[in-house]
């Protein structure tokens, strides 16, 4: 058994799965900062060009929860699998097992707060990843880099820096950054909660034609009436474990439960 695995998996686990296996997996997932825990036995599954929506409270452990999924937080116990081969804690992959860094290179993630290099150009911020990590020809990562923006929106800012920028057109070019290491799972953590108002639907929308063009993402999002439009699946996060999990309609146009109902209440009020 490889011990650096999350649950000590016996390597035979790591046999490729079948076609319909989830792509990311977490069984028995537990998360603790000092005397609080913050996920009390996640487990949870995501297919190939699924969309899900995680829903929750403020401290219900959400960003944390997606956090985990690329080992930005190293849970405490638990099994994170891609395409069923076992995560392991260090940066590197052996013994059947996938390291952090080949786990992030297939799952990239989207943060609240951008997290651009300030000291550099939106293409430079775009083509970082895949010249220093993939070692692209910085020919090839720029052509890869300029189609990515102009989907965005963005390629006539190619050489303005991230101070220059609004929030949403900052947004925009880090959902690009994490594209071009053509990741097979997209995280986003509550992309639009750091934006004005007027500026959250310009990045809702190219969250939208990503869900439109098969992309598999995980979204901790407030904003339920975008989740319910464009999730296939939503899951209420509620102290630390799932406590709905169902389609949009189910979970968010009928759902069960008082703090469920409560807290949708608020978007309603």
């Amino acid at each position: 058994m490889d011990e650096s695995t999350l649950m000590n998996t016996p390597r035979s686990a790591a046999a490729a799965p079948a076609a319909d296996d989830p792509i990311l997996s977490v069984r028995g997932l537990r998360k603790s900062f000092g005397s609080i825990e913050v996920l009390r036995g996640i487990d949870l599954d995501l297919t190939r060009g699924e969309v899900l929506a995680i829903i929750g409270p403020s401290g219900s452990g959400k960003s944390t929860l997606i956090r985990c999924l690329n080992m930005m937080e190293v849970p405490d116990s638990g099994e994170l699998r891609l395409r069923g081969r076992p995560v392991a804690r260090g940066f590197r992959s052996r013994n059947g097992s996938i390291g952090v860094g080949e786990l992030r290179r297939h799952v990239g993630m989207v943060f609240q707060h951008f997290n651009l290099f300030p000291h550099k150009t939106v293409l430079e911020n775009v083509i970082e990843g895949p010249v220093v990590v993939l070692k692209r020809p910085r020919a090839e990562a720029e052509a890869v880099a300029m189609d990515l923006l102009a989907r965005v929106g963005l390629d006539a800012k190619r050489d303005a820096y991230p101070n220059h920028l609004s929030g949403g057109q900052k947004q925009r070019v880090a959902i690009a950054r994490a594209l071009a290491m053509q990741p097979d799972v997209l995280l986003l953590d509550e992309v639009t909660s750091a934006l004005d108002p007027e500026l959250v639907g310009e990045v809702l929308t190219v969250v939208r034609a990503l869900a439109e063009e098969g992309m598999t993402m995980a979204i901790v999002t407030h904003e339920i009436a975008f989740a319910a439009d464009v999730a296939d699946r939503a899951v209420f996060i509620d102290r630390g474990v799932i406590a709905a999990d169902g389609t949009p309609d189910a979970v968010l146009h009928n759902p069960e439960g008082e703090r469920l109902r409560a807290f949708l209440a608020r978007f309603h009020a």
